[in-house]
């Protein structure tokens, strides 16, 4: 009887690859929280956020009655509408599916950004430079998802399905920045008093 063993040289390549590709990843994000160029602005764009007369919605969006920040509880919506678009998009039949979901999406993008704004600007410098580039992250997602909205309005799904994989790419790239700061950085819950 002959028994599987797994190929360790098909696992050690795999491994390598992986290897690699998480060594520039966090090479490029240690550079990302470095870098000083984008700091004027973030200072200018703190300060005018921590200004708004926001009251107690500030401890709202910031999730202070939960003890926790709500922003990651927010982005559940537009992404898990995306994704679910995504799925559907390779099901025939669907299209006002995929269309309602995409629009949902986008609906629920301004509440998780009003949150993730209100967090982001009482972060220190390395980690509000990777949330700017967060912040950037979401801006191509949201623009690629209303692109996709819009073909898919106009009846040009496959255009609407490509505007979709680009958003998703997007949501991807976002969200792995999004947690490098919650955990690499390990920005946690603001105190609840």
């Amino acid at each position: 009887m002959t028994s599987y063993t797994p190929d360790d040289s098909a696992t050690a390549g795999q491994s390598a690859v992986i290897d690699t590709a998480s060594t520039w990843w966090l090479t490029a994000l240690d550079r990302l929280e470095r870098t000083t160029v984008a700091d004027p602005a973030i200072k200018v764009l703190q300060r005018g956020i921590r200004s708004l007369p926001l009251g107690g919605v500030r401890d709202l969006l910031r999730g202070r009655p939960l003890g926790h920040p709500v922003h990651p509880v927010l982005v559940q919506v537009p992404i898990g509408c995306w994704l679910s678009a995504a799925v559907l998009d390779v099901v025939p039949g669907n299209r006002r599916a995929t269309t309602t979901l995409t629009a949902v999406g986008l609906a629920g993008v301004a509440p998780a950004a009003m949150a993730g704004w209100a967090d982001w600007a009482d972060l220190p410098p390395e980690q509000a430079r990777v949330g700017l580039a967060h912040a950037a992250s979401n801006a191509a997602a949201v623009v690629c998802y209303s692109a996709s909205l819009t073909s898919r309005l106009r009846g040009r799904s496959a255009k609407g399905r490509l505007w979709s994989l680009g958003g998703l790419a997007a949501v991807a790239v976002t969200g792995a920045l999004g947690g490098h700061v919650a955990y690499r950085q390990a920005v946690g819950a603001h105190p609840a008093t």
